[in-house]
């Protein structure tokens, strides 16, 4: 896994499908390096604390690997997400969950979608299929996002400001 800033820039845009896109990544220099399959999420919190400071703690299922992430509140900008972020890997589930409830923590959503994940040297692209429709994250420098979008032929009318919690939450689905 390549090293990722402290500091994540993100941006989310609204698709129509995920199939179009893969030719037009490979297109722009992005490869391939994990297919499609499902991700399973956790957001947990402990009493409101963290969603009411703007952040989140999550543990995360994909490709044979389980992560815990925290996220800071965002940093306003008018298109892109961007927010401070720590990640490590979870060697065994059982006991990170056993950890976070014993700190008080508490499930308090969980998210269900399938991804597929692309990279190239500037730019790691996601192509998320939820029960809500389709997305393609693209991570990385801001000014690289703003050039991939513009050549994928995507506009900043279809970004998606909403979190994928905000999201599953607002199609009753938490």
């Amino acid at each position: 896994m390549r090293h990722k800033s402290a500091l994540e820039t993100e941006l989310k845009l609204r698709i129509p499908a995920t199939a179009p896109f893969r030719p037009l990544l490979e297109a722009l220099g992005f490869r391939e390096v994990s297919p499609m399959q499902p991700e399973q999420s956790v957001l947990w919190d402990r009493a409101g604390a963290l969603r009411a400071a703007g952040s989140a703690l999550r543990t995360r299922s994909y490709a044979g690997q389980a992560r815990l992430t925290w996220k800071g509140p965002k940093v306003p900008d008018a298109i892109l997400k961007i927010r401070p972020e720590r990640e490590t890997g979870i060697e065994d589930d059982a006991a990170m969950e056993a950890i976070l409830d014993a700190l008080g923590f508490q499930p308090v959503l969980r998210m269900e979608k399938r991804r597929a994940v692309w990279e190239r040297a500037d730019l790691e692209a996601c192509l998320d299929e939820t029960p809500f429709g389709c997305y393609l994250e693209l991570e990385g420098d801001s000014q690289a996002i703003h050039a991939a979008m513009e050549a994928l032929g995507l506009a900043t009318d279809q970004a998606e400001p909403r979190s994928y919690p905000e999201l599953y939450q607002a199609h009753g689905l938490s």
